[in-house]
């Protein structure tokens, strides 16, 4: 979100349906009460802000968790969108969420439902490892493929909170908020996943292969 919200014709929208999320599972996130008084509760009142109506930029970036768009939801209220869809290592992604919420399920990770919206609407599909390792080129052709010129500017941002962060972002953020680039390695990157969680990535795998052929080539 960074990257695109460093574009000078970008507004960035983070987690919309985040709210919505919380109030139809009733799950317990850190800060749950600040994210639902943040959001519309209701998911139509969100699909309908963020598929209508000028948002004052050429660009309109949104940046969605997959297990935010519940299967109860109209998922046909978001085909008019361009889609796209970041991929990372499973182990990294676990031993990342696992430091705020220590016992993480699939469902929470988001890889099967990444899975069935991608099999839904297509979109090119871009691995956090190509973005860190050549993000310009990675970034080129990411938005080649969803119609948008590239900006110099995507490479790198101040550090620092943004107005544009959701009021989740003290619980989750720290990283982003240190960060001024794609740097190949940050704090914590390389900590070791939990052995209980072991079973669990040996469940997230299929997923992150399943996607792995339609992941774009960065030369």
């Amino acid at each position: 979100m960074r990257s695109f919200e460093n574009r000078p014709d970008c507004t960035v929208l983070d987690e919309p349906l985040y709210a919505a999320y919380l109030a139809a599972t009733g799950l317990d996130h850190p800060g749950r009460d600040d994210v639902l008084a943040s959001q519309p509760n209701d998911w139509r009142v969100v699909a309908k802000e963020i598929t209508s109506g000028p948002v004052g930029s050429a660009v309109h970036y949104q940046k969605h968790m997959t297990h935010h768009l519940l299967p109860e939801m109209d998922h046909g209220a978001f085909a008019g969108l361009s889609h796209a869809f970041l991929v990372r290592d499973p182990e990294r992604v676990l031993t990342s969420y696992a430091k705020v919420r220590e016992e993480p399920t699939l469902e929470d990770l988001g890889l099967p439902q990444q899975v069935a919206l991608f099999e839904e609407f297509g979109g090119p599909v871009v691995d956090a490892a190509s973005i860190l390792a050549s993000p310009r080129a990675a970034l080129a052709g990411l938005c080649e493929a969803l119609g948008i010129g590239f900006e110099e500017a995507m490479l790198s941002w101040p550090a620092g909170r943004r107005d544009s962060d959701g009021v989740w972002a003290p619980h989750w953020y720290s990283g982003v908020w240190a960060s001024t680039g794609f740097a190949a390695s940050s704090p914590g990157a390389d900590d070791p996943l939990p052995a209980r969680l072991a079973p669990l990535l040996e469940r997230c795998l299929p997923y992150y292969d399943r996607l792995a052929p339609y992941v774009m080539k960065v030369d």
